[in-house]
């Protein structure tokens, strides 16, 4: 199949017995309600997406992704080769959707034709003073306490089955590209990947995707940026003062390199806060790395057992 080549990773979509401490905490974590029903619950950033995660009331676990198509036209060239009816979207922003299932039974929502909503503003910035220069005269540095200022979804991470299989599902319909593969010293294939999406030579995050084949489907974890390092320290901050569960964090890593904090909601699912990361373009290309290159951070603790 020819697929299309997607834009960027819209949402994750999840299930919780409980909307309203769903809803707390994700407000802690630097998410704003942008619309709630009996059984729904759905949250922006500040940045122009309708909404970054949705919760069903239900049984707590992982649903799926959902992902941002350039146009309609790309959504319906997809159904055509799925086989599946795209439909209109009754999520905040409206639009298309276009529901898929991936060969380890996640979830996968195309979405394109969405509204934009206005961003919020974040907080200003005086510039930074260092061995590099002192810019900043005459003005004092403050940073409010308070929840992170999250911007966006930056990206999603799955443990699959089998890394190939779904490796070649995820590339065939949506044109991802490896930025960084996984390989073991004496194992015969690869783990996984990191992979972004294909803009051509317009940049893009390092990655969009990360596969880990570790014999049993699993959600790891989903990356929220936020404005700055300043913002994720407050972030940090205030998620510590209200006694939320504390992963894996402060660090940078070394693929990707992301400042990165590492949070688990009421339900035990993982979410980052994570900024100041790689943007690439098609031309990088695409990188064989090692174990350690995954688990190790340029700077910080190294990954808990727990994350794997």
């Amino acid at each position: 199949m020819s697929g299309i080549k997607i834009a960027d990773i819209a949402y994750v979509r999840f299930n919780a017995p409980d909307l309203d401490a769903m809803e707390v905490f994700l407000g802690e974590f630097g998410l704003i309600r942008a619309e709630r029903t009996e059984n729904t619950l759905f949250m922006r950033g500040a940045g122009t997406s309708p909404f970054l995660h949705v919760t069903h009331k239900g049984e707590a676990g992982f649903v799926g992704l959902g992902f941002a198509a350039d146009s309609v036209n790309d959504l319906e060239i997809l159904a055509g080769e799925e086989g599946v009816p795209l439909t209109r979207s009754d999520a905040p922003g409206g639009g298309f959707l276009l529901q898929l299932t991936d060969p380890d039974g996640f979830r996968v929502d195309v979405v394109a034709g969405q509204t934009p909503v206005a961003p919020l503003a974040l907080p200003s910035r005086e510039a930074t003073n260092d061995g590099r220069g002192a810019p900043r005269e005459n003005l004092v540095k403050r940073v409010a306490a308070g929840p992170a200022h999250v911007l966006r979804l930056g990206h999603g991470v799955l443990n699959v089955t089998d890394f190939r299989t779904s490796e070649a599902w995820y590339k065939s319909r949506f044109g991802f590209i490896t930025s960084d593969e996984i390989a073991i010293d004496g194992m015969p294939d690869s783990i996984g990947a990191f992979m972004r999406c294909d803009r051509g030579d317009a940049p893009t995050d390092h990655h969009t995707l990360f596969l880990v084949g570790s014999g049993s489907p699993k959600f790891n974890h989903a990356a929220f940026e936020v404005a700055d390092f300043d913002d994720l320290m407050a972030g940090h901050e205030h998620l510590k003062a209200r006694q939320r569960s504390h992963e894996w964090g402060i660090g940078r890593h070394l693929l990707g390199s992301q400042i990165f904090d590492y949070w688990r909601d009421p339900w035990g699912h993982a979410v980052e806060h994570w900024t100041d990361g790689d943007r690439v373009n098609a031309a990088w290309g695409s990188h064989k790395v090692g174990l350690m290159d995954l688990i190790g951070t340029q700077w910080g603790p190294q990954a808990p057992p727990t994350m794997a």
